[in-house]
């Protein structure tokens, strides 16, 4: 978008660009979201910023009416395949809280100053700064929505020190720690639980079919799920941890986690939307972030699906099924190297023989400290795969050893593959391990990266929503593409959208399947 495109669009106070760019006014000195209903500022007195990290390093201050950092994330991070987006993925990982600098520069093959070059280039913030930003939004977010001591939050935000956490809230908010608590529209009463309950902001629409893609998959005692709800246990760098998240009905009451995460206080762009509830059942708090940011994942929450349906519902093959699910997600991946051996076992077999596969498999793995609410154990580590797979496993030879294989890599890091890759850094990584096509490989970009762009065209579920989808031309008069290059580069969520309608397939056993379970995609 150039400046014009930006000032249209405070103008209008459009909601679907909040957290994608920020609006900095010079005669004020802070920064806003794009729907900041305060009077729109001059055009001369107005700079526009990519991340809020770049206008807190140009000296402004985060806007009390508007609060911009309570909105979703850009979906820019997965649209750009550069050091930048691959970079800010990894930064919300919380791996600069973990690994410093030099951890992400070695990750994204840099030297920390070539990294901090590129990143003041291209975002207007270092690294350092980024991350500040980050944990000055998870600060934010645990003061308002919990009761949490101060030192707790310090430290789950991934500050270093107390010290350090009460001069970024005061420099980013213009208000302490505790004056920013006190703004909370509702303020939280103590829980009679451990547990953390935050709302997640999004975009709406929201189409929930999220979770039935992820509840036909779910393995037993590590996850589980219905058509409106999610929960399972995960392995964080810090020890295990325990979640669930809920499409709540509307209008539930969600305390002050709605509104400060997506509720009426703070997003829901004037109307009563459904929040989504996430509950933390247990975690180190030095994970909170990581964790915060792999749920967002999960459920592609930081997406723009205004701009995507757009694009797909002009095309007159995918327009019906478009408006019969508005706002489709692209599932994400908690952990990517358990996302490659779950690809893995499901290659050329049903989603129902994959989960039979994985359930089996799944006794490799360890019990969770994390125990609780019928979820008692881990999904098994590469190692615990590599060394107890060939005993659970089942089917034709070379592909238990080429699973074998690629868990033993994983086990031994000779293989590394995470939220920082692009697609051509997966594909050199993948395509040489035997048993992984392009195949895997572009389903393992869909879901751990966030490829929006992939178009899985060998796969017989794509093939058979090709089929059941109504004949069509493009507005050009021309044959459609088999390949759908007319919506890129949205072609992933077609993809998702040609699953579900060859699930619908009259006569297709895998819909008979999905009807009697409420699923509602392949």
């Amino acid at each position: 978008m150039d400046f014009w495109q930006r000032y249209r669009a405070i103008d209008a106070r459009d909601t679907r660009f909040d957290g994608q760019f920020f609006t900095a006014v010079r005669t004020t000195g802070i920064y806003c979201r794009p729907s900041c209903p305060a009077r729109t500022p001059k055009a001369e007195n107005v700079t526009f910023y990519e991340t809020s990290a770049a206008a807190h390093e140009a000296g402004y201050r985060a806007c009390k009416r508007c609060l911009p950092e309570a909105v979703p994330g850009t979906p820019a991070w997965n649209l750009r395949s550069d050091i930048a987006g691959r970079a800010m993925r990894l930064i919300n990982d919380g791996v600069i809280n973990r690994d410093g600098v030099e951890g992400l520069a070695a990750r994204l093959g840099y030297s920390s100053r070539q990294l901090n070059r590129i990143l003041s280039h291209e975002l207007g913030a270092g690294p350092l700064s980024l991350a500040r930003a980050s944990r000055a939004q998870t600060a934010r977010t645990l003061l308002v929505s919990t009761t949490m001591k101060l030192a707790d939050v310090a430290f789950a935000a991934g500050f270093s020190s107390v010290r350090q956490f009460n001069e970024t809230v005061a420099e980013v908010f213009d208000m302490t720690p505790t004056a920013l608590r006190g703004t909370a529209r509702h303020h939280p009463s103590a829980p009679a639980s451990t547990s953390l309950t935050l709302a997640l902001p999004y975009r709406e629409p929201f189409d929930p079919g999220v979770f039935s893609f992820l509840a036909v998959r779910a393995i037993p005692g590590i996850e589980a799920g219905t058509a409106t709800s999610y929960a399972r246990t995960l392995r964080l760098p810090h020890g295990d941890a325990r979640f669930s998240v809920e499409y709540t009905g509307a209008g539930r009451d969600t305390g002050e986690a709605g509104t400060a995460l997506g509720g009426k206080a703070e997003y829901d762009g004037g109307t009563h939307r459904r929040p989504l509830v996430l509950t933390i059942g247990a975690v180190d708090l030095r994970d909170l972030p990581a964790l915060l940011s792999r749920v967002r994942r999960l459920f592609d929450l930081d997406a723009d699906p205004v701009a995507i349906d757009g694009a797909l519902g002009a095309d007159p093959r995918l327009s019906a099924s478009v408006a019969a699910a508005p706002g489709i997600r692209l599932p994400g991946a908690l952990d990517p190297q358990e996302l490659l051996i779950r690809a893995m076992v499901g290659q050329q077999i049903t989603v129902a023989a994959a989960r039979t596969a994985l359930t089996q498999l799944a006794a490799a793995g360890s019990p969770s400290a994390a125990a609780g609410e019928g979820l008692s154990r881990l999904f098994p580590s590469p190692a615990q795969i590599a060394g107890a797979g060939a005993e659970l496993l089942r089917g034709p030879q070379r592909r238990v050893e080429s699973l074998l294989a690629v868990a033993t890599a994983l086990a031994d890091s000779s293989l590394d593959l995470g939220y920082g890759d692009d697609l051509p850094g997966l594909s050199a990584k993948l395509l040489p391990q035997a048993g992984i096509g392009p195949w895997t490989v572009g389903y393992v970009a869909m879901r751990v990266i966030g490829a929006p762009d992939i178009f899985l065209a060998n796969d017989a579920a794509v093939r058979n929503g090709i089929r059941a989808l109504p004949g069509g031309s493009s507005g050009s008069g021309a044959a459609p593409s088999s390949d759908f290059r007319e919506v890129s580069p949205w072609r992933s969520y077609a993809t998702m959208h040609l699953w579900r309608a060859g699930a619908s397939m009259p006569g297709n056993p895998t819909a008979r399947r999905a009807q009697t379970s409420k699923v509602t995609m392949q």
